[in-house]
Parts: structure tokens; sequence; C-alpha cells
């Protein structure tokens, strides 16, 4: 079965500069705006906002 462009995969780089990124989905229909979440950054050692990269 086909993936959906509904749900594309994106990228959450980190904000704190170390290049840090996390990869997970998102739905569209729900987030048409860049996504922004609070997550651990491990090479920062501490939780910093990650923000979507297209």
């Amino acid at each position: 079965m086909a993936r959906s462009e509904l749900r594309p995969v994106i990228k959450l780089r980190s904000t704190a500069g170390t290049g840090f990124t996390y990869v997970t989905r998102k739905n569209r229909r729900n987030d048409p705006d860049r996504m922004v979440l609070r997550k651990y950054d491990p090479v920062a050692g501490r939780y910093v906002d990650f923000r979507e990269e297209r």
C-alpha cells in the first residue's frame, strides 16, 4: 500500500544549533503550519524547541 501525502515524513531540527534531528510523521489536515515540539536534545543536554524543516 502506498504512503499517503496526507501524512508526510518530516524532520524536526533542534533550535539549540546542535544539528540534532528527530524524524516523525504529521497530519497535514490537522497541522498545516510548521510544527514546533519541545523535546530533549542529547547533544545540548536539555529540552529545547524542535522546528519542522522542509
